[in-house]
């Protein structure tokens, strides 16, 4: 499929005073990344070539960030509520540029409700070019959570998903957690890598450009376990590349609103006899509205990260009842069900505000995705090569991060990337942040309290694969910046030592801060948990980076 036309805020025919704020900051971004107009339409050619000199690793492109979550729910979800438009035009409300409908698995989807709802994407996409729409699946892994997949636009992306959903999910092969079946039981676990091999064999023969998978709210049930985990990602490495850093349905824990579980992402688990048993009991809730695995400095996403493999963050709404909203289910006409049309009614309105948990895409979490041009492939790209960082409530307008040696020429490597360098080697880890420059949904001008550097030694693939621990990693640096206002760079000084490693970014509105999860030496001022009904999303909020690895010679 071709390329999309550009969006709204990167078209030059569009006069500024056109724009909403929010079009106005990226333009500005985008100006500032050398991308303005035609140059982010023709990609990388038109992108002006970096100085010249030494360079450990090459440079990396000038970027703009796109704006999208993998993770959304119509009426083709059997636990759902709103139609396609009623979804795509909240998207577009709170400007995003992309996203994924990743329905439910269940036989009406595979045999209904799927196609029905390509149609209307098809139709959505012919209308509004400038909005990028993907047809993903929520995938029961067998004996396990769920998963996002989503292919690339072309002829058999349908096919794709349903022939994958019939064959390997596990809700409809009875392979799930709670099920009839042992979750654990080898045969579910060798079943979930090989859906993964099947999708990686897919994308290699060409039946479809591309596709991607990531592991939604992982430590919600307690059933993937670490070494799960590592064999999906081992099993095809270049799809299989991420989890949900902090999970939808941040809603849930607003005060007074009853309905959603009092806690934010609905995680309101303990362990039960199908979880494994490693994880302790203070992991099944959110730290700062993000999952217990990133929100652990040294924790399970550091301790996949310490083996010098990149593993990608997201955030995203799942979308199935926004908060305060008036909508409800409609009625089954007689004789209808999920199962025999693929969809639920058409919600109705009312005047009554209805039970729910989540909000709409983009207005509170969101995935910024680093691309050279605008367009399907681009977005799956940016997320490949873990061009990614993460902000909720709006936290920021923009993030770039470069590491390079202190004396090279050039702009060094960014988000997901990797530098050579030899031990001593000084670096410079710049770090550009742009201020939110307008209220976000609550009506809140958001304001960065701090940013925190993570830094993790790598030491190669894990001897257990069920540890959940880099003893290694810790916060090495924190800059005060409450105040700061607009765009400015902080120049953090780095020293390569004998051991390759890792570092990350991570910052917050500084309102709910304590003890890490492992400690003061290793996260002396990191988010924590909130207490049942007293989770505000709008007054904790954070953002997360995707790391830069540091490849130290002779290490």
């Amino acid at each position: 499929m071709n390329e999309q036309q550009l969006p709204v805020w990167a078209d030059p025919s569009v006069s500024p005073a056109d724009l909403d704020p929010q079009g106005v900051s990226r333009r500005q971004l985008l100006r500032r990344a050398g991308l303005f107009g035609a140059a982010f339409a023709l990609g990388p050619a038109a992108v002006p070539a970096a100085a010249s000199g030494q360079r450990y690793g090459g440079d990396d492109p000038h970027l703009a960030y796109l704006v999208g979550d993998h993770h959304v729910h119509s009426v083709y979800s059997h636990d759902a509520k709103y139609t396609f438009h009623q979804i795509t035009q909240g998207a577009a409300k709170y400007g995003l540029d992309w996203m994924v409908f990743n329905e439910h698995s269940n036989f009406g989807h595979a045999r209904y409700g799927a196609k029905l709802e390509h149609e209307e994407i098809l139709t959505a996409r012919a209308r509004n070019p400038r909005q990028l729409i993907f047809q993903g699946l929520e995938w029961y892994i067998p004996g396990a959570e769920h998963c996002t997949i989503f292919a690339a636009p072309g002829p058999h992306e349908v096919d794709l998903l349903t022939r994958f959903e019939l064959a390997y999910d596990g809700k409809l092969l009875g392979y799930t957690a709670g099920g009839p079946t042992d979750p654990d039981t080898p045969r579910n676990e060798a079943h979930a890598v090989k859906a993964i091999q099947w999708l990686a064999e897919q994308r290699r023969t060409g039946y479809v450009d591309d596709v991607l998978v990531f592991a939604n709210h992982p430590s919600r049930l307690g059933i993937d376990s670490p070494h799960e985990m590592r064999n999906w990602r081992d099993a095809a490495p270049e799809i299989m590349i991420g989890m949900e850093g902090a999970p939808g349905a941040q809603g849930g824990g607003i005060p007074g609103w009853v309905g959603s579980g009092q806690q934010r992402g609905e995680y309101t688990n303990k362990p039960s006899a199908n979880s494994w048993p490693g994880y302790p009991e203070n992991a099944y809730v959110l730290y700062g509205g993000f999952d217990w695995m990133t929100a652990t400095v040294g924790g399970m996403w550091d301790a996949m990260l310490a083996e010098g493999k990149l593993f990608t963050i997201t955030t995203n709404s799942d979308v199935h009842r926004v908060v305060f909203d008036t909508w409800k289910n409609g009625d089954w006409a007689p004789g209808q069900n999920f199962d025999n049309t693929g969809h639920i009614p058409d919600p109705v309105n009312t005047d009554t505000e209805q039970p729910g948990g989540d909000f709409w895409p983009g207005q509170f979490s969101r995935t910024h995705v680093g691309v050279t041009r605008y367009g399907y492939r681009a977005v799956m790209s940016g997320l490949r090569a873990g061009r990614v960082w993460l902000d909720h409530g709006h936290l920021l307008d923009g993030l770039d991060v470069r590491l390079k040696r202190t004396h090279d020429a050039g702009r060094g490597v960014t988000l997901g990337g990797r530098l050579r360098v030899r031990k001593g080697d000084r670096l410079s880890l710049d770090v550009t942040v742009t201020t939110a420059s307008r209220p976000n949904a609550q009506g809140i001008l958001p304001e960065l309290a701090h940013v925190d550097v993570i830094r993790g030694a790598v030491r190669g693939p894990a001897t257990d694969r069920d540890t959940w621990r880099a003893p290694d990693t810790k916060v090495v640096r924190t800059t005060d910046v409450l105040g700061r206002k607009g765009t400015y760079t902080l120049r953090i000084p780095v020293t390569a030592g004998d051991e390759s490693f890792y570092v990350r970014l991570r910052g917050s509105d500084g309102n709910r801060n304590g003890t890490g999860y492992l400690g003061a030496s290793v996260d002396p001022h990191g988010p924590i948990p909130h207490e049942p009904g007293n989770g505000d999303p709008w007054a904790d909020t954070w953002f997360y980076s995707n790391p830069i690895f540091v490849d130290v010679a002779g290490a």
